[in-house]
């Protein structure tokens, strides 16, 4: 939109300042009038531009940031995960890694060389292909979101028969320039701690906006923590182990959502307030127990930082009672420390 609007102006002053030079020609005492009626829509068409570039200028408010990122969060969260009533009878992580034990040796690496570029997509279906082929197993040495630099193991092929190409394995995992959504769940989730705890920094001090980070990551935890996340591997039609790839357990993204923003937050009642009410609800409303005892620990965690904390034994009484506000309503009083 900026440089569409700054060529429409450029494009109004040139052909305007052009124009002059066929006003009176001749002494004709005239303007052509395809010119001026050019000119008079080409205005109009700048002032439209104009309006619509403010009004984009207004979507960068931090409210309206703050949605986007949850909005491309939730997306890619509905698109790569199933909720855990779907589950299938899949193995589970503990039984694909303990098959990965069991992969023999490794008979082919294969390594990048260039630039430092991130994997942003990994086509599972292309490398399950590849792998069957080989009849071989391949591990990736990267998960979506590492950044590649020179030498870097992009992958391992592990009791092939015969070496699976390399331009083909190259090709099944999409670099690019930076960290994208497609399938990186854990990206929106980086950028929306970025703002929190730069929100928290001395040169701003703005726990509010703090908050209202936690508000979006409060939810996108509610849909991760209700969704299959053990899908680390791949199988081919015959339940053959084909792939197997890092991903993120509900403990790192937990810890990813939390730790930086209660390590700035600490001094900060309202941020406090807030990520234990987060923490509560999260640990109300998860499915499964084991996932829900983690959000417990995490929340011990939390108490412990705030009794450890700067403030006062009457602040301290306040960041720990429950908050969705911040500073606005306790719902729930703690424990007197």
């Amino acid at each position: 939109m900026l440089f569409h609007a700054l060529g429409a102006f450029t494009a109004t002053f040139i052909y305007a300042l052009f124009t002059l030079a066929w006003v009176d020609r001749g002494g004709s005492a005239k303007v052509p009038l395809f010119s001026m009626l050019l000119v008079g829509i080409m205005i109009i068409v700048s002032m439209l531009l104009f309006s619509r570039l403010m009004q984009r200028l207004g979507d960068l408010q931090i409210g309206n940031v703050l949605h986007l990122l949850g909005d491309q969060g939730r997306a890619v969260i509905g698109k790569m995960f199933r909720p855990l009533d779907d589950a299938t009878a899949a193995p589970q992580p503990a039984e694909s890694l303990a098959s990965t034990a069991r992969l023999g040796r490794v008979t082919q690496t294969v390594k990048y060389f260039g630039k430092p570029r991130t994997v942003a997509k990994l086509e599972v279906d292309s490398l399950v292909a590849l792998a069957r082929e080989g009849q071989g197993t391949i591990v990736m040495a990267c998960a979506v979101g590492d950044t590649l630099v020179e030498g870097s193991a992009l992958l391992h092929v592990h009791d092939s028969g015969a070496p699976l190409p390399e331009d083909a394995l190259r090709r099944a995992v999409h670099l690019e320039r930076e960290r994208t959504f497609e399938q990186d769940p854990k990206y929106p989730i980086r950028l929306l701690v970025d703002i929190a705890i730069k929100a928290l920094s001395p040169a701003i001090n703005d726990p509010t906006t703090a908050v209202q980070t936690i508000d979006q990551l409060e939810d996108l935890l509610r849909r991760l923590g209700a969704a299959e996340l053990d899908a680390g591997y791949a199988v081919d039609e015959n339940g053959a182990l084909r792939l197997v790839f890092p991903t993120p357990t509900w403990e790192d993204y937990l810890t990813l959502a939390f730790d930086e923003i209660r390590h700035f937050g600490s001094s900060s009642v309202q941020v406090m307030r807030r990520m234990r009410s987060a923490l509560v609800g999260l640990a109300d409303s998860l499915p499964g127990q084991e996932r829900a005892e983690a959000v417990r620990r995490y929340l011990g965690r939390l108490d412990r930082v705030i009794e450890a904390s700067p403030l006062d034994v009457e602040d301290r009484r306040m960041a720990r009672q429950e908050d969705r506000q911040g500073i606005g309503l306790s719902r729930r009083q703690s424990d007197a420390i």
